[in-house]
């Protein structure tokens, strides 16, 4: 999937970013005070995606 499109899904569960870093950006949830890194890479698949949002405490996002 899109980086683009799997940060506006966190962005739309409330999750922020953090802080910047040069290969990774870190996300965030303040409601489950977890958080999570997201690679720089255009495209992200499926099975980090996933991680991401299980480690974030929000709804695995759907992938067509």
């Amino acid at each position: 999937m899109k980086r683009k499109a799997l940060i506006q899904y966190l962005i739309k569960n409330g999750c922020v970013i953090e802080r910047e870093g040069k290969k990774h950006t870190l996300y965030s949830n303040p409601t489950t005070n977890k958080s999570a890194t997201i690679p720089r890479h255009r495209e992200i698949n499926t099975f980090t995606a996933k991680a991401i949002c299980k480690d974030l405490g929000i709804p695995v996002i759907k992938i067509k």
